[in-house]
């Protein structure tokens, strides 16, 4: 594929859609899903450096990749340099195909302490704790941040170019700076004036708001970056990557998915939890998913009370059956 976007030596696709990083959403089980459904790279969940330097479980389960998600990244997250290399070279060890650092993550509990999206407060150290993740590891390492930490320090064309100058292969911006968390609209168009930088040579994926196929190929064509990366409209609508690749070659819809269909994802969705994280975690960490799957279908409401408040694996399967049995004869949504 003479076209493909490459990441360091890796092929991903001619425009691809990534999976964003997510907390308790971008696990095994759902990137399998969104894999399944056209994402052409994924993320981990962002795993906390001190974490992997602990050896701490939860942090270390976090680094299962399989053969059929590749091409896939690990992402990690810290403030203290030297922990940051240490916890590189561990992820680097379970083999993957590209390291992600994330210099984006808003939440207070993480940015305050200067991870995440905290480090917009601090560009010099961006830099050097970039430039020491690349000389630790030898895989492909990319970025994913927003545009800065508030309305007066949107420097990301700058700082997108010092990055680069210390070697990392990728960049993916989020539209919005770390102030305004997920609210009011995401700005592109300083996503675009990094892509159109004479200076910048790596691909840039753009991210924040895309949540329909013609969303994505408006700004494709408007802001002309390399790819999307997809977040919360992933969120139990693994679907959403095919729709958008499919209306992005042919200008047309693919059908939604059936209410059989949908039950038959949320199902293997909670049946894949089961077996990689147990029971507890299965049913909680699942529950976001619900509301999405069966988004739109009338009446839903007390299904969807029971599933977010069902604590037993067998009856959350017996109450997907009854809403399998109970729609049947409904239109798609």
């Amino acid at each position: 594929m003479s076209d493909a976007v490459k990441i360091g030596n890796v092929e991903v696709g001619e425009f691809p859609f990534l999976l964003a990083p997510m907390e308790d959403v971008s696990d095994p089980p759902f990137r399998a899903l969104c894999k399944q459904h056209g994402a052409d790279v994924m993320y981990t969940e962002f795993i906390s450096s001190e974490g992997l330097i602990r050896d701490a479980a939860k942090s270390v389960q976090k680094l299962d990749i399989f053969e059929y998600e590749r091409p896939i990244g690990i992402q990690i997250f810290g403030y203290d340099i030297d922990n940051m290399r240490e916890a590189a070279s561990i992820a680097a060890e379970a083999n993957p195909d590209i390291l992600d650092i994330n210099y984006g993550c808003p939440v207070k509990k993480v940015s305050c302490k200067g991870a995440g999206a905290g480090i917009l407060r601090d560009i010099p150290k961006m830099v050097s704790m970039t430039a020491e993740i690349v000389k630790a590891v030898d895989k492909p390492v990319t970025v994913k941040t927003r545009l800065g930490w508030d309305e007066n320090t949107k420097y990301i064309v700058d700082v997108a170019e010092r990055l680069q100058d210390v070697g990392i292969k990728a960049i993916s911006i989020h539209g919005r700076t770390r102030k305004q968390m997920y609210k009011g609209e995401a700005d592109w168009s300083l996503i675009a004036d990094v892509k159109n930088n004479p200076r910048m040579n790596i691909p840039v994926f753009g991210n924040g708001d895309i949540d329909t196929p013609e969303k994505a190929v408006e700004y494709r064509n408007r802001y002309g970056v390399d790819g999307i990366m997809i977040g919360r409209a992933s969120i139990g609508y693994p679907w959403v990557f095919n729709e958008m690749k499919h209306y992005m070659k042919t200008g047309e819809h693919l059908p939604k998915p059936t209410i059989a269909e949908r039950v038959a994802v949320a199902r293997k969705h909670f049946e894949m939890s089961l077996d990689w994280k147990g029971e507890r975690l299965a049913i909680n960490e699942t529950r976001r998913h619900y509301t999405s799957y069966f988004k739109g279908l009338p009446n839903f409401k007390e299904y969807r009370t029971r599933l977010v408040t069902e604590d037993d694996a067998e009856n959350v399967f017996a109450i997907l059956r009854e809403i399998e049995e109970g729609y049947v004869g409904e239109p798609v949504i």
